[in-house]
């Protein structure tokens, strides 16, 4: 059986992880009960969503002439290679 409480490594990328990707119900109990004891996580987690919040108002406020986006190949290959790290 999988051990309940994450490493603040481990958290960080399941952190990141659920900005890309929805999580399983393992990952989720894990990232909450690790949060539930570590401030540091918690912090990280509210600044990781403010970043993707300012970027995506960046994005859709005109700021981007060229309109990006990144299709979804593009985005499998980066979300498989965060696994690998």
């Amino acid at each position: 059986m999988k051990k309940l409480l994450n490493s603040c490594k481990k958290s960080t990328e399941l952190i990141d992880k659920q900005l890309a990707t929805p999580l399983s119900v393992t990952e989720k109990l894990q990232l909450n009960a690790h949060k539930a004891v570590c401030k540091t996580c918690n912090s990280y987690e509210k600044q990781s969503k403010l970043i993707d919040f300012a970027l995506a108002k960046w994005f859709t406020a005109g700021n981007n002439k060229s309109n990006a986006k990144l299709d979804a190949n593009k985005k499998s290959k980066i979300i498989e290679s965060i696994k690998e790290i």
